[in-house]
């Protein structure tokens, strides 16, 4: 079992009190713990703040820009070492890509826009001169610049890299400190790729920090100066956004959270039609690439009524020919749930579902896992479901079941197609 360490104030802490345990979602055998409630998280606040902000601030946005470059060339030179820890997460080798190479790009795309759409300056002028008095004698322009405190990132389990290179890349960029707090579920490929990036020692001292395991009570310290980005749940995101001292203090607060997206067959795309067979391959393959546990996967299908029944049976049988198994095995198609707990929480979410459904497709109770015990890691199999009557229904509009479910409804024209999309 290895320790995955946070990065504080220039320094690697060890896991301490409140770790917390990391099962393979293959085996379920826990393979790393990370977390300490030790963690001084008001020095981590002061080191990005007096250390980390003000080295990014005297740096153009150019020079930032090609810091940013450098970093993403860094990672890509090793990142094989990445994709070797990520098959514990569930993923295979082609949603480590999606993970890893898309975070990479990502941070070069943002290193690109930095060094061809800001200025060579530490100033962004948001627009031209305004005339704000009759006589011209009173003018304004907005500028832009960084802010004085620190970002705290706190990300999703899903994407352990991308999710974190993605905020980075536009938050460095900007001039501005991060504190990067991962899932703990996914956390030790996270901190492997936060190590790279310090060992590359590329960004000042005090850019970036690590918080493996819980927070504390940092958010409790934050200001106006300082702005709070988390990616999960929309129930977790209410109760950040609460937070009394978020509020008091005018924190700056985004989140990206849970949603329902629905794909819409048109009328004119009947069975046979290069369209229908489109459309079948593309909600197979979000149904079960990285297991469904993505943000953009489509969870409702809209389907014309006499298009139901074809849909169906051509998904069905594309989804029966996923491979379930050991993400290491070349022929895997679909790994496993990150967890047990996200496994619990799909099913329940399914057989919320199923109250108002029939599941056409997929029994978790009955499938084949090779390579591995279907019991032990955290396996679910594909499930579709079919809704006959979504005006009716509730749960299929606002339940997420965050993993390969998806449900088929019928819609009779496009005025109705429309009005369940906007039921999600």
């Amino acid at each position: 079992m290895r320790d995955i360490l946070s990065f504080a104030a220039g320094q690697w802490i060890n896991p301490g009190a409140g770790a917390r345990n990391i099962a393979s979602a293959i085996t379920g055998d826990v393979i790393a713990q990370a977390g300490n409630d030790a963690l001084q998280v008001q020095t981590m606040l002061a080191y990005a703040r007096d250390i980390g902000g003000p080295a990014l601030r005297k740096l153009t946005f150019h020079v930032r820009a090609r810091m940013l470059k450098a970093v993403a060339l860094y990672l890509n030179d090793h990142k094989q070492s990445l994709y070797e820890l990520s098959f514990d997460t569930g993923g295979t080798q082609a949603d480590h890509v999606i993970d890893v190479d898309g975070g990479i790009g990502t941070m070069q795309v943002y290193a690109a826009k930095g060094r061809r759409e800001m200025p060579n300056d530490q100033v962004y002028l948001d627009g031209p001169v305004e005339q704000l008095g009759r006589a011209g004698q009173f003018m304004g322009r907005h500028i832009c610049t960084p802010l004085q405190g620190v970002a705290v990132h706190i990300n999703a389990f899903n994407f352990p890299v991308w999710g974190m290179l993605e905020k980075l890349a536009p938050t460095l960029l900007a001039g501005v400190p991060a504190i990067v707090k991962p899932a703990t579920a996914t956390c030790q490929v996270t901190e492997a790729c936060f190590r790279l990036m310090i060992q590359s020692g590329i960004l000042p001292d005090g850019a970036i920090q690590l918080v493996t395991g819980g927070l504390g009570d940092m958010l409790d310290h934050l200001d106006c100066q300082d702005v709070v980005s988390f990616t999960g749940s929309a129930e977790t995101a209410l109760q950040l956004r609460g937070t009394p001292v978020l509020v008091e203090r005018s924190v700056r607060f985004a989140s990206e959270q849970d949603s329902l997206n629905a794909s819409v067959l048109g009328s004119d795309a009947g069975p046979g039609t290069p369209e229908f067979d489109l459309f079948v391959k593309e909600i197979q393959r979000e149904m079960t690439a990285k297991a469904g546990q993505k943000c953009t996967a489509i969870r409702r299908i809209m389907v014309p009524q006499p298009h139901v029944d074809a849909l169906i049976a051509a998904l069905s049988d594309r989804l029966a020919k996923v491979t379930i198994g050991d993400p290491r095995l070349e022929g895997t198609k679909m790994g496993a749930l990150v967890s047990q707990s996200q496994r619990r929480d799909v099913l329940e979410k399914a057989a919320l579902i199923g109250t108002e459904a029939a599941r056409v497709f997929g029994d978790p109770d009955a499938f084949a896992v090779e390579g591995a015990d279907a019991q032990k890691g955290a396996f679910v199999p594909p499930m579709l479901f079919h809704c006959a009557d979504p005006d009716a229904a509730t749960h299929v509009h606002d339940t997420e079941a965050f993993g390969p479910v998806s449900t088929i409804m019928p819609y009779r024209d496009t005025d109705h197609a429309i009005a369940l999309l906007n039921k999600g």
